[in-house]
């Protein structure tokens, strides 16, 4: 089974681009926390990850550089001939859901006017909005 469910924070603002059939395609890269951390190395990994579609579209919109999310999707990986005839490889995730996990002036990022409640950008919902319950919400 290739399931992926990471938290951090994006590197930078999500780059939205088009394919000739105007399917949104974003990527970001996600800095996610490594949970053991030995003195002398990293302490946090950097993962792309692409999104397509309406959720593509709402990421670019609504979510910038800073911003805590959780991305649920698989890894993929994926090779090309470069400009120099040598084989190149690319591993990322592919987003089935992005959701909010701060707010936006805790996180910093893009959407001021529905950035108070988180949103599920996932596939499954068609790729709208889907509120998740927020942290005043929690019974704890």
């Amino acid at each position: 089974m290739n399931v992926v469910a990471l938290v951090g924070r994006l590197t930078r603002d999500p780059e939205v681009r088009y394919t000739q059939n105007q399917m949104a395609v974003a990527r970001f890269t996600l800095a996610v926390d490594r949970q053991f951390k030995k003195e002398g190395q990293p302490t946090a990994d950097f993962i792309s990850i692409t999104v397509w579609g309406k959720a593509a579209e709402n990421v670019g919109k609504y979510i910038g550089k800073g911003r805590l999310v959780s991305v649920a999707g698989r890894i993929q990986t994926r090779s090309w001939d470069g400009q120099d005839g040598k084989k190149q490889y690319a591993t990322e995730v592919v987003a089935d859901s992005v959701q909010f996990l701060d707010r936006a002036n805790d996180g910093g990022g893009r959407g001021q006017s529905q950035s108070d409640d988180g949103f599920d950008f996932g596939a499954g919902s068609g790729g709208g909005f889907q509120p998740v319950e927020g942290e005043d919400d929690l019974p704890f």
